[in-house]
């Protein structure tokens, strides 16, 4: 019996070793989806294009471009990044601003490139660490910081600001777009394969298409990953961004606003950010 009761101690410490180390495993998995950088500096010039246009608008704008790192009290923010162009400060101008909430567990530390090439069109470019935006909630605390806090918020051009993102940053940029006090700030709403709104409702950032006012572009991949080409997206899962979810949305803004929609041909859900990104940008 004692030999028994020791073989099952042995299995025991066995299965809590190898729990042990797979949550190790996960947090070092973890700690570098959270903090390896996922672009180069030239990261633009690495994508294939599909004609002048498009390419034209993926490189380098003319501005050169300066930025501010500020740690935030909030804790799911924990950084503001503000991207600008290096005239703003001694310039009486106001400048576009460009809201990026960010996908799944890439918090914009990861992808800061991004932001640098797209002030150098002459926006204003924001964006924090949240690495689970998808409420919109630290998208509109992040904007309140800077309209009301920051050192460049005079050169803020209010009438001309909008906001982008990506899959959960695409409900979530909705969302900063329709449910809080300053959602009415924005004039301009860009997603690359947001998640569809049973896929967000399930997953606690549940938007209403319907209080959608602004023009809106909105695109996902013709892939398996965002459209598994199910009958009925809102019967089942049916990938991040399917076809029938993006025509359904299409279809309950009204005609009175600029909607654009469209789809990336051979590309998957993680593909959306950089295939999109000249387009986004024109």
């Amino acid at each position: 019996m004692k030999k028994v009761l020791k073989v099952i101690g042995i299995i025991l410490g066995v299965i809590v070793l190898a729990i042990a180390v797979f949550f190790v495993v996960q947090q070092i998995k973890n700690h570098k989806t959270l903090n390896d950088p996922r672009l180069p500096e030239n990261y633009y010039e690495l994508v294939q294009t599909g004609g002048d246009l498009e390419k034209k608008y993926l490189g380098q704008g003319s501005f050169s471009v300066e930025q501010i790192t500020v740690q935030s009290e909030n804790k799911s923010v924990k950084n503001i990044y503000i991207y600008y162009p290096s005239e703003l400060k001694a310039s009486a101008k106001q400048y576009p601003l460009i809201m990026v909430v960010n996908g799944s567990q890439t918090p914009a530390k990861t992808y800061l490139p991004f932001f640098e090439r797209l002030a150098s069109w002459g926006f204003i470019v924001v964006g924090n660490d949240d690495p689970q935006p998808g409420t919109g909630e630290t998208a509109s605390f992040t904007l309140d910081y800077v309209l009301n806090q920051s050192e460049i918020k005079v050169s803020v051009d209010k009438s001309n600001m909008g906001v982008a993102g990506y899959s959960q940053g695409g409900a979530g940029a909705i969302n900063a777009v329709t449910k809080f006090e300053n959602s009415k700030l924005y004039s301009t709403l860009f997603t690359g394969s947001a998640a569809y709104p049973m896929l967000a409702m399930s997953m606690g950032w549940a938007y209403d298409p319907a209080d959608i006012n602004v023009s809106y572009f909105m695109t996902a991949s013709t892939g398996t990953s965002d459209d598994m080409g199910k009958p009925d997206s809102n019967a089942e899962y049916n990938g991040v961004s399917p076809l029938q979810a993006l025509k359904e949305v299409y279809n309950i803004l009204p005609d009175s606003l600029a909607k654009v929609r469209g789809r990336c041909v051979n590309a998957e859900h993680g593909d959306m950010q950089l295939r999109t990104d000249g387009y986004m940008t024109a």
